[in-house]
């Protein structure tokens, strides 16, 4: 069983308030009494790109008692991100990268386009998630993260910005059964969904919590309690989302 805690849209921008709410949930995920087997971040982690603010995610989240896995969202800049996150020579190319647990391998995606709002994954980034799962040899179940949905989520705000060309995606959904779920960010808002047959969970957004059409004419709620999600997939392939807020 592999378990995971999300977060996402962390928008860090050296503002007294962004810091305070990562590093909110930053104490309640460090002081869990149970492990987790990693922190997944899908994407906003910097609300500018710049590399300071890199530097200050990599100062909150440094200390952590189990991995950090993350992929950017449109927020974000390749270059810095590599730099002062990862500690990476600086590149303008799509950040992906994997992780492998005992029987579960985590698929972290750039679905980024530089310099634009809505997402794409690239055809770097395809070719390199057949030869990743190629690599694993189809003896492992996959989840794949990454930033923009492919599916509507019924406001227009992400609607508008969402993953281009969501058919791609499931056609290959459809030829890798070991794919068992997806997990994104970028709406602000935990939902969940299910796309080409798979579950799909939306991480709610730290900086602030969006109100749905129905909720009332003001698109940002910034005084909702910091969110987060834990994911847990079973060793029946099937994937469970909880989620929480931290006051």
């Amino acid at each position: 069983m592999l378990v995971l805690a999300h977060i996402s849209d962390l928008h860090l921008d050296g503002s007294e308030r962004a810091t305070e709410r990562v590093e909110r949930v930053r104490d309640r995920l460090w002081e869990l009494p149970g492990r987790v087997d990693a922190l997944l971040v899908t994407g906003d982690i910097a609300d500018h790109g710049a590399e300071t603010e890199y530097e200050e995610v990599a100062r909150i989240l440094g200390d952590a008692p189990f991995p950090v896995l993350t992929c950017p969202g449109n927020h974000d800049s390749r270059a810095p991100y590599r730099k002062a996150l990862l500690g990476q020579p600086p590149a303008d190319g799509p950040v992906n990268s994997v992780r492998v647990f005992d029987d579960t391998a985590v698929l972290m995606c750039d679905s980024s386009i530089p310099g634009q709002d809505e997402g794409a994954l690239d055809e770097e980034t395809y070719d390199w998630i057949e030869a990743t799962l190629d690599g694993l040899g189809g003896e492992r179940r996959a989840l794949l993260a990454f930033h923009h949905p492919p599916v509507a989520l019924h406001h227009p705000l992400p609607d508008s910005y969402r993953l281009r060309e969501p058919e791609r995606l499931a056609e290959l959904l459809g030829r890798r059964p070991e794919i068992a779920g997806l997990i994104v960010g970028h709406a602000h808002t935990p939902a969940a969904s299910v796309f080409a047959g798979r579950p799909l969970t939306v991480g709610p957004g730290v900086t602030w919590t969006l109100r749905l059409p129905w909720e009332g004419e003001r698109i940002a709620d910034r005084d909702a309690p910091v969110g987060f999600a834990f994911h847990v997939l079973d060793d029946a392939g099937r994937l469970t989302s909880h989620f929480r807020v931290v006051m």
